[in-house]
């Protein structure tokens, strides 16, 4: 197959709303990066990490030394977090605008990158705070020009215009969607993601697969939406056993991660449903808990409930992890059972119990998915009406 054959170690320039570099030695453009921050009269730059992976990844010698051939000042959070709250955005936002930052460098996965996304748009908009913006009090229309440094296959979030933080005191877990929040650059280095751990590798994984899942389905699903979730299926099928073997497997990190943004673009024509609507609620109550894992715990319910009325589409894409379906409506169940396997031969095998839920929750649960602000769009995307009852059948199925 031609894709064998592919020279992952040249620099594609790939333009989706964003301008995404991509490649093994992707990271190298930061000095490009930083000189057209200089010729912009970017001086000042807010750089938005977690703990540590910036700096394990080497993704930070190569930004610090770059913004330091330009001259350039750096205003640094690191205090991003898996899951990220409205209260870390707020602080991202007051360092940046106490040291009069014009633009935004977020590197790491999903928590960085959407914690910088929210945060370039507090920046723009003077006076208002993260809580204010994800429970929808105001819909900016600007943000700073953000830089995106991708550190993980999974999220797609240096591709598309959404973003997610939760906030504690309400145990919502919202996401927001504006187009000024499109990163201005991104950088989609595969050799940046060899330090993933086999748990971070699979959980993005299936994070991306559910994108897609979601994006060809809902009512907003297009020819172009269920194009890119048959390639990105097929893709992670073939190549996450090979990272799961061996981390430092460049070709199949390569192929991970190009699968991971073309989801993100996917699901940035096609929205979402089900699946997100229903995980949010849970990493909210739970923390701790890996985005991509509560996706793949509930998949297979969501599966069951809509196959019927999207079996074409579903026989279609699911057929490298699901095996040969017909596409008729009687097939949910083993539809729903072939996506089962497919994610406990890949070493997800938790349900809702395994992750430190009890059924009692699931009125709590259900609630939150109808009350957090924005999961109620989401919801209204489903194939199938989204109603209490069956929200709560498919966490209930999901034990």
């Amino acid at each position: 197959m031609w894709e064998r054959n592919t020279d992952i170690h040249r620099i594609c320039e790939i333009r989706v709303a964003s301008r995404i570099y991509f490649g093994c030695g992707a990271i190298a453009k930061m000095r490009d990066i930083a000189g057209e921050m200089k010729q912009r009269g970017m001086n000042t730059v807010l750089c938005i990490t977690g703990r540590n992976a910036y700096r394990a990844t080497g993704a930070w010698d190569v930004v610090t030394a770059a913004l330091g051939e330009q001259g350039l000042d750096i205003a640094h959070y690191d205090g991003a977090t898996p899951n990220p709250t409205v209260d870390q955005v707020n602080e991202a936002a007051a360092l940046g605008r106490e040291a009069g930052a014009q633009v935004v460098l977020a590197i790491g996965g999903g928590s960085p990158i959407d914690t910088g996304k929210s945060a370039a748009i507090l920046l723009a908009n003077p006076g208002r705070s993260a809580q204010q913006l994800y429970r929808g009090e105001f819909a900016p229309t600007e943000a700073l020009p953000l830089v995106a440094i991708n550190l993980t296959h999974g999220t797609g979030t240096e591709a598309n215009r959404f973003a997610v933080a939760t906030d504690l005191e309400t145990q919502h877990k919202p996401a927001i969607a504006y187009d000024c929040i499109y990163p201005w650059i991104s950088i989609d280095d595969p050799a940046l993601m060899t330090s993933l751990s086999r748990h971070q590798t699979l959980a993005t994984s299936v994070d991306a697969v559910n994108h897609v899942i979601e994006a060809a389905t809902t009512i907003a699903a297009s020819p172009f939406s269920i194009l890119t979730a048959r390639e990105t299926i097929r893709l992670v099928a073939e190549h996450l056993p090979a990272a799961l073997e061996d981390p430092e497997d460049l070709q199949a990190r390569y192929w991970l991660l190009y699968a991971s943004m073309l989801a993100g673009t996917s699901f940035d024509n096609g929205l979402l449903h089900f699946t997100h609507a229903l995980e949010h609620p849970l990493s909210a109550v739970r923390p701790e808990l890996s985005h991509g894992i509560g996706l793949g715990v509930l998949l297979p319910s969501i599966i069951k409930v809509i196959y019927p009325d999207c079996a074409e589409v579903l026989a279609d894409i699911l057929a490298p992890i699901a095996g040969d379906l017909s596409g008729t409506p009687d097939e949910a169940d083993a539809a729903a059972l072939g996506v089962q396997s497919w994610l406990e031969s890949i070493g997800l095998t938790e349900r809702l119990g395994d992750i430190g839920f009890s059924q009692d929750q699931v009125p709590q649960l259900t609630r939150l998915a109808f009350d957090t602000p924005s999961l109620g769009t989401l919801l209204g995307c489903a194939p199938v009406p989204a109603t209490e009852s069956v929200v709560g059948e498919i966490y209930s199925s999901s034990f």
